[in-house]
């Protein structure tokens, strides 16, 4: 592989305005293909088998209104001593209110009205048609028709329900723009010169417009759900910027030298290049092993993030080495501060010294770590109602509203679909049992169309309790077949809440299956790249390590609410069913990327020395600033996200910088250079007759033209 890359490099540097003018032409001919023929993400959360699902589509075939989403009017009186009952104004103002709603499009029903047992709150129920059939227009005719009704009203009027959930986006925009300053400035500091450090920001900005574009268009192979683009972009900008930022520095090296500008880069891009193939794989690898998984909306995801993590790949090895071969050397020029010429001392000294103290490290680093992941134990996924939103939301206000006049448990309605097509007889005994669960606070009267009997039942428990999961469970496994009995009549427990609670249930199930899978293939990717048994086992281990370590984390204070007030949290929530599974790809991927640029770079001193002490000490040495910039360009970017409203944002976005923060410190400085200090030659033993299966992949160094020889001292990282 390093020849091929080699010559790829050089060929770039050569004739960069080939390189970039092929790379324009895709780039206009996506986008212009986006625009004209793209299609529409997704936003649909079901999946195959779930009785939510079945629920679902028991209501859609019998033509039944209650399959599509829902949203609630809540209202209550401005005057705080007012009530329905003794204010006729308010009143007037009620009724109004009901008959101008029902002008709204896609608006299919709007009875349902109620006022709370003390007169102060009321809900005003719309019915909407299922997802596929919506657009964020019919969420912002809603917002727009709320706050025209509201002024100068004698109500005050808030909202929620699943529109809002379903297209309601939070406001990233501040964070990703702070978690780009940071990297500006991180890599400025690292490499000290303008040119280099708006290379790849440029990329990086370059690769997630060209990606984000190509969605709409892979909607044709695969149904892409609608919130794939900002987690694309997210994993994307960190990606390409730490891609980027490996060649860059390989080339910086090389220059420094005194080789020509082409033949630096062929250089780099057969080595440091290479190192980012095998790292992005890992991450397409990881990412893509969601399917297992066995939800489509999760596959699509990971499908999504995939394909951005491929072209920034992609970019890195020909795009980026055109712009090189275009900038010469000036690459060094326009600097902010004056080049450092001896880096690389510290972490040679940092390397010695866990070199020594081996055995100390690994057993404080496993036992801090296991410390950290110990809380996963207490694990609780489930889906984050309204309530957990912060007050400058309507959907909290309403949700809140809501709770105080009726209840907790009318936000999250259950509803129950029953196929009486060949028996009616067992729609009121069904209804009688609902009611008298202790889970259920009430009921209302069945609704009957075209042989499906429609039961809305409201839990006595908010949505994310772990009790209104209870009470689904029980209603299916007890009070259903008790009633049904020999009856050909079949019941179903749809909406939101019960979609989450099955989701929740199905991703545990098979999050083994799918940690077991991830695992396995990079463990093979690993053993074929670099020759040996213990190197990707250890690897393997130590990532599960520090992503246990970053769900513990997350329990402390999702769960727990330790430092909740920090990142702005304003109460305790479960955590949501899908993040543990995500998230395991996208850190699992991404703790590679640092694993593999560090045992490149080991392990060609290893094989040119043939010293594993000095090789993996020489290794930190060469590799330690450019891998804490990259891990803190990363977090930088993971953080940024914290800074938003959405709750669900904030977990992905603590969730990740923390994994990496473990993972470039903990694991990458200290467990890894004490463990291989203890394994010694054992690091590379492979047994002869897999050696001769396995294909053989041409490593760093291992080829004339990747071998500059003896690397001298980095340059400004």
């Amino acid at each position: 592989m390093s020849n091929a890359l080699y010559r790829l490099g050089r060929f770039a540097a050569r004739r960069p305005w080939t390189v970039i003018g092929t790379w324009v032409a895709l780039a206009v001919l996506v986008v212009t293909a986006a625009g004209v023929f793209g299609q529409k993400l997704e936003n649909t959360f079901g999946a195959p088998g779930l009785d939510s699902q079945h629920a679902t589509e028991l209501l859609t075939a019998a033509g039944n209104d209650q399959a599509g989403l829902t949203a609630q009017l809540v209202v209550t009186p401005r005057d705080e001593q007012a009530t329905f009952s003794t204010s006729a104004e308010t009143r007037a103002a009620w009724t109004k209110l009901q008959a101008d709603v029902a002008s709204l499009p896609k608006v299919l029903d709007t009875s349902g009205a109620t006022i709370s047992p003390d007169g102060r709150v009321a809900i005003l129920r719309l019915q909407y048609p299922v997802i596929e059939d919506l657009a964020v227009a019919d969420l912002e005719n809603l917002q727009e028709f709320a706050a025209k009704e509201a002024a100068g009203s004698p109500l005050r009027i808030e909202m929620g329900g699943d529109l809002f959930s379903a297209f309601e986006e939070a406001e990233t925009g501040r964070g990703e723009l702070i978690g780009l300053v940071a990297a500006v400035i991180i890599l400025l500091v690292a490499f000290g010169s303008l040119i280099a450090m708006g290379l790849p920001i440029g990329l990086a900005l370059f690769g997630i417009a060209l990606g984000t574009s190509s969605l709409s268009l892979v909607t044709y192979l695969i149904d892409i759900p609608s919130w794939a683009p900002v987690i694309g972009s997210m994993v994307g900008l960190g990606v390409g910027i730490d891609y980027a930022l490996f060649l860059v520095t390989r080339h910086r090296e090389y220059l420094t030298q005194g080789l020509a500008v082409d033949e630096s880069i062929g250089r780099a891009v057969a080595t440091a290049g290479q190192a980012v193939v095998i790292a992005g794989g890992t991450v397409v690898i990881a990412i893509l092993g969601l399917a297992v998984a066995g939800v489509p909306f999760l596959t699509g995801g990971g499908v999504a993030v995939s394909i951005i993590v491929l072209i920034m790949v992609a970019a890195s090895i020909t795009l980026l080495p055109a712009f090189l071969g275009l900038a010469g050397h000036w690459i060094n020029r326009l600097a902010v501060r004056r080049p450092r010429t001896t880096a690389g001392a510290g972490w040679q000294r940092w390397g010695r010294h866990v070199s020594r103290n081996a055995k100390a490290y690994v057993v404080a680093a496993t036992v801090l770590l296991l410390a950290l992941a110990a809380p996963v134990l207490a694990l609780r996924v489930g889906t984050p109602d309204e309530g957990t939103l912060p007050d400058s939301r309507t959907e909290r206000r309403a949700y809140d509203l809501v709770a105080k006049g009726f209840g907790p448990g009318l936000n999250g309605p259950l509803v129950v679909a029953v196929d009486i097509s060949r028996d009616a007889s067992v729609v009121q005994p069904l209804l009688s049992a609902i009611t008298a669960d202790k889970g259920i606070a009430a009921a209302a009267p069945p609704q009957v169309k075209q042989g499906v009997a429609t039961i809305v039942a409201f839990p006595t428990t908010g949505p994310q309790d772990d009790a209104t999961v209870a009470t689904i469970q029980r209603l299916r496994a007890d009070v259903f077949p008790v009633v049904l009995g020999q009856s050909s009549a079949r019941a179903h427990i749809g909406g939101q809440t019960a979609l989450s609670a099955d989701l929740g249930g199905k991703v545990s199930d098979r999050l083994p299956w799918f940690i077991g899978a991830v695992v396995l293939l990079s463990f093979l990717l690993l053993m074929l790249v670099f020759r040996s048994v213990l190197v990707p086992l250890k690897a393997a281990l130590m990532n599960l390590l520090s992503i246990g370590a970053s769900f513990g984390v997350m329990v402390m204070v999702f769960q727990w609410g330790w430092g909740a007030d920090l990142i702005g949290l304003e109460s305790t929530l479960p955590i949501l069913p899908f993040i543990p599974m995500f998230m395991f790809a996208i850190v699992f991927g991404l703790s590679m990327d640092y694993e593999v640029f560090l045992l490149s770079r080991i392990r060609e001193r290893y094989l040119a020395t043939g010293d594993n002490v000095s090789s993996v000490i020489e290794g930190i040495a060469s590799t330690g600033r450019v891998i804490t910039s990259a891990a803190l360009i990363m977090i930088s970017v993971f953080l940024g996200f914290v800074l938003g409203d959405d709750p669900t944002a904030k977990m992905f976005g603590l969730g990740l910088a923390m994994a990496i923060f473990v993972d470039a410190t903990i694991v990458r400085m200290v467990l890894v250079p004490a463990t291989m200090k203890l394994l010694g030659d054992a690091n590379w033993w492979l047994p002869a007759w897999l050696d001769r299966l396995l294909p053989h992949v041409d490593l760093e160094g291992e080829t004339p033209q990747s071998d500059p020889g003896p690397a001298k001292e980095e340059v400004l990282v």
